[in-house]
């Protein structure tokens, strides 16, 4: 999946919200997942922790574009495919919710099924959003510059006027400045740096990768 950015979750965080419907218990559990063998794994991890429960109800999606889910038993389209549209619609990647239930003794049906687990999918992902628990994953680039130290305010004003961050500052006999950019705002950049330095290349960069911005 082609992408510059996409939303998720923070590492090793569960976000956690239930709902009742007609005194039916619906525990929903999200976090942040790496791969399908993470999801997995957090699936058995909500088993284990709620043994007693009679569903357990998982969606993931990957920011590879791979995504599932399944109705654990409920009836076919009422459990998991409301939980993934709920992810979906929320932008988030890379996560995954199990939403777990505890039956009350009434049936709600089909359509109240469907009400419930979203409901409780929307619930937990309201409070990842309130807690600030919803990070923007975007795709950036590295450039390391070494520069003598009567530039260095010059440089530091082209990294903010091409769009960059300084993410730290090394004195020695030059300074090394660390900095990122959005993919493709480094060109800009690497064009002004080479024509402070009359040609010369100052810069060097590194692989592209995802990262808070």
């Amino acid at each position: 999946m082609s992408r510059s950015s996409y939303l998720t979750l923070p590492s090793g965080r569960e976000l956690n919200s239930e709902l009742i419907d007609k005194r039916s218990r619906f525990i929903a559990q999200l976090v942040h997942v790496d791969n399908e063998r993470a999801a997995d794994e957090f699936v058995e991890q909500i088993r284990a922790r709620h043994h007693d429960a009679r569903h357990h109800v998982p969606a993931w999606i990957l920011s590879d574009g791979r995504e599932r889910c399944s109705d654990d038993g409920e009836p076919r389209g009422t459990g998991g495919m409301p939980v993934l549209e709920v992810l979906r619609g929320a932008g988030l990647v890379d996560a995954c919710c199990v939403v777990t239930r505890y039956f009350g003794g009434t049936l709600l049906g089909p359509g109240g099924l469907m009400r419930a687990y979203s409901g409780a999918t929307n619930q937990v992902v309201q409070r990842a959003r309130e807690e600030d628990a919803i990070v923007e994953m975007t795709l950036v680039t590295p450039v390391t510059c070494v520069i003598p130290y009567a530039v260095y305010g010059r440089v530091e004003r082209l990294v903010q006027d091409n769009g960059g961050k300084i993410r730290d500052s090394i004195f020695m006999e030059d300074v090394q400045l660390n900095c990122v950019f959005r993919a493709g705002d480094e060109i800009a950049f690497i064009e002004a740096m080479r024509e402070l330095a009359a040609g010369d290349e100052l810069c060097s960069v590194g692989e592209s990768r995802f990262a808070e911005f």
